[in-house]
C-alpha cells in the first residue's frame, strides 16, 4: 500500500473516514482536563457492555493477578477502561497537535539514564512496554532525537494514515520484522530504537517465558539486536497523569549486562522488568491485547468463551 494522503479521502467512499479525523482534529485542541473528563466517560460508557476488549482485559486479569478479588478484578478493569478512553483521545493530541503543545502537555523525566548511556558511547533501544500512553510518548521522544521503530501496515486507509503520523517529527517507521537490515544500520547511525517488546507474534523467534506467572511468547529478537548494535537497553515508560495534567514520560537506569548470552534467560529477565513498572501503574497496561495467545504444546486458549 502507497503512503496515505489527506487526497484519500475526498473519496466518496472514504468520506466516513473523512468525518472521524475531522473528529479526531478537533479534540486535539481541547484542554486536557476536559480530554481527561471525557476520556474517563468514554471508558465508563464502553464498562457497560461485555465487549471483546473488556472481555479479554477481564481474562488477562484474572490470570495476572489471582491474589485479588473477584471484586477487585473487576475494579482494576473499570479503572484500565477508563484510562483507556483517556488515551484513546490523546490520541488526537499526538497524531496532530502543533509540537508547542505537545512539548507542553508531556514532560520528560529521568533523562540522566539516557545520559549515561549515550556518555558510555553506546546506542540506544528505548524498551517501551505496552502502555496505553506508548503513542504519544514514542511521539514525543521523536520530536528531541530521532527515532526509528517498527509497524505493521493497516488495511484500511483511514487507519494506516493515522499510524504513518508517528513520523510526523523525522521517525522512520519500518516494516515489523521485514526490514532487519535498515533497522540495524538505521541504530548503527546514531538513531533510537522504539521497541514494543511485549508482542506474541507465535512461536517463531520467540520463547516462552513467564509474565506474572503465565508461559508468554516472548520474542527474543532484543538480544540480537542489543548485541550487534552495541546498544544499551533504556526502559522507558509513559504515564498518563490524573485530573488532565498531562502525560509524563520517564527513562529507567539501562538494563545492566545485556544481553546476557541466553536470549531465553533475557527474555525472562525483560518480562520480570515489564512486571514491575505494570505494578506501578496496572490500570495502564495494555489488558485489552490477547499477550497469552500463542500457548505452549497445543494447550487450549486461555481465551475460549466459557
Amino acid at each position: 500500500m502507497a503512503d496515505v494522503t489527506l487526497r484519500t479521502f475526498l473519496h466518496p467512499r472514504n468520506w466516513y473516514a473523512l468525518l472521524i479525523l475531522a473528529c479526531v482534529i478537533v479534540i486535539s485542541w481541547l484542554p486536557q482536563p476536559v480530554l481527561w473528563i471525557l476520556g474517563n466517560a468514554l471508558g465508563w460508557f464502553f464498562s457497560l457492555f461485555n465487549s471483546p476488549a473488556r472481555r479479554v482485559a477481564s481474562r488477562n486479569i484474572e490470570l495476572c493477578f489471582p491474589e485479588l478479588s473477584p471484586d477487585e478484578r473487576r475494579r482494576l478493569v473499570r479503572r484500565h477502561l477508563r484510562a483507556s478512553g483517556v488515551a484513546v483521545l490523546n490520541l488526537g493530541v499526538a497524531w496532530f497537535a502543533p509540537a508547542w503543545r505537545l512539548r507542553r502537555v508531556v514532560t520528560l523525566r529521568d533523562e540522566h539514564h539516557l545520559n549515561a548511556a549515550l556518555a558510555n558511547g553506546r546506542n540506544v533501544i528505548l524498551l517501551a512496554p505496552h502502555f496505553i500512553g506508548l503513542d504519544i510518548g514514542g511521539i514525543r521522544v521523536s520530536m528531541d532525537q530521532k527515532v526509528v521503530s517498527m509497524y505493521r501496515r493497516s488495511r484500511s486507509p483511514l487507519l494506516e494514515y493515522l499510524f504513518q503520523r508517528r513520523g510526523r517529527f523525522g521517525a522512520v517507521m519500518v516494516m515489523h520484522l521485514a526490514s532487519l537490515r535498515t533497522l540495524l544500520k538505521s541504530i548503527r547511525d546514531g538513531m533510537w530504537f522504539y521497541y514494543l517488546p511485549d508482542q506474541d507474534i507465535g512461536e517463531r523467534s520467540s520463547v516462552f517465558a513467564p509474565f506474572f506467572g503465565v508461559p508468554a511468547a516472548t520474542v527474543t529478537a532484543l538480544s540480537r539486536i542489543a548485541e550487534s548494535t552495541n546498544a544499551a537497553v533504556v526502559p522507558c515508560t509513559t504515564r498518563i497523569l490524573p485530573y488532565g495534567r498531562g502525560c509524563e514520560v520517564r527513562f529507567h537506569p539501562a538494563l545492566e549486562n545485556f544481553p546476557g548470552g541466553d536470549p531465553a534467560e533475557d527474555a525472562r529477565r525483560m518480562n520480570r522488568e515489564i512486571e514491575q513498572w505494570v505494578r506501578e501503574m496496572p490500570e495502564q497496561y495494555l489488558w485489552s491485547y490477547r499477550r497469552f495467545k500463542t500457548r505452549p504444546n497445543n494447550e487450549p486458549s486461555l481465551y475460549s468463551k466459557k
